[in-house]
């Protein structure tokens, strides 16, 4: 934990209520880009984090993040496609903070490629990060929050899991299957007071994102397709990761909020 002056605050300490006070969230996908910022702003609403990513590293950092705004984080080397590793990090949440309140999930990856030219080994890795692996952590701390009656789980999609776009043909069947996993999971889980929520980003700003860097040309066509011509940042996607872990979405379940700047909205 930082330390600070007596008297003085940590930066970012509020004296207001906040929305997820003494929660316990777990964030996958916590070591960089739209999952740390996730972190950082359920920190800044009280909650303490789990920061669960493949990159350790990167995991640590944010971890450090979180500190300097006084709360307590825990950095958790995950590969969540495997059920082996995922359940070992929910036993590390248990024994660091006794219990799980939300579960963001947020990892995953994409292989730009044709259908034609998608490899099995790619179709494999994608559909094992971004669905088994949303399946796999749901289910882990889903276990937890039905012995104790409550707790909001928030899985990324994206606008792909509704349309198609070139070259992303695994990752938009990922992000459909992750919808379904959804609808399933708010059926089956809000009789045990557990909600089920999903978030589909449309053009976001994030490490993903420049992965697979566009033209200025297509840049240009993305921005006038978007009603309000601008992608998204950090922040777009935040507040409503906040709503849907916080008590202001009590009667919210088994929805997809689309944050795309009214992307999906044009018939332009």
């Amino acid at each position: 934990m930082t330390s600070c002056p007596p008297g003085l605050k940590p930066p970012g300490y509020r004296t207001e209520p906040t929305r997820l006070e003494d929660k316990v969230a777990i964030v996958t996908g916590g070591g960089s880009g739209i999952g740390r910022g996730v972190c950082l702003a359920y920190a800044r609403e009280g909650a303490q984090v789990v920061v669960v990513d493949n990159d350790l590293e990167g995991a640590n950092d944010t971890v450090r993040r979180l500190e300097a705004v006084g709360r307590r984080g825990l950095a958790v080397r995950t590969d969540v496609s495997d059920a082996v590793e995922v359940d070992a990090m929910v036993a590390a949440t248990l024994a660091a903070f006794g219990t799980v309140d939300v579960l963001f999930n947020g990892a995953g990856i994409t292989i730009p490629a044709s259908l034609l030219d998608t490899t099995v080994e790619q179709w494999d890795r994608i559909l094992a990060v971004n669905l088994r692996g949303q399946f796999l952590c749901l289910r882990a701390a889903a276990r937890v929050m039905v012995e104790r009656g409550h707790g909001k789980i928030v899985n990324v999609t994206s606008i792909l899991g509704a349309q198609a776009r070139v070259n992303r043909g695994a990752y938009g069947a990922s992000k459909a299957g992750i919808i379904s996993l959804m609808q399933t999971a708010a059926v089956e889980l809000g009789p045990h007071g557990i909600y089920a929520n999903a978030i589909a980003p449309g053009f976001i700003e994030t490490p993903m994102a420049k992965s697979a860097p566009a033209t200025p040309e297509e840049t240009r066509r993305k921005l006038a397709a978007i009603p309000l011509r601008r992608r998204g940042d950090h922040a777009d996607r935040t507040g409503p990761a906040i709503f849907l872990a916080s008590r202001e979405s009590d009667y919210v379940n088994g929805i997809v909020m689309t944050v795309d700047g009214g992307f999906t909205a044009s018939v332009d």
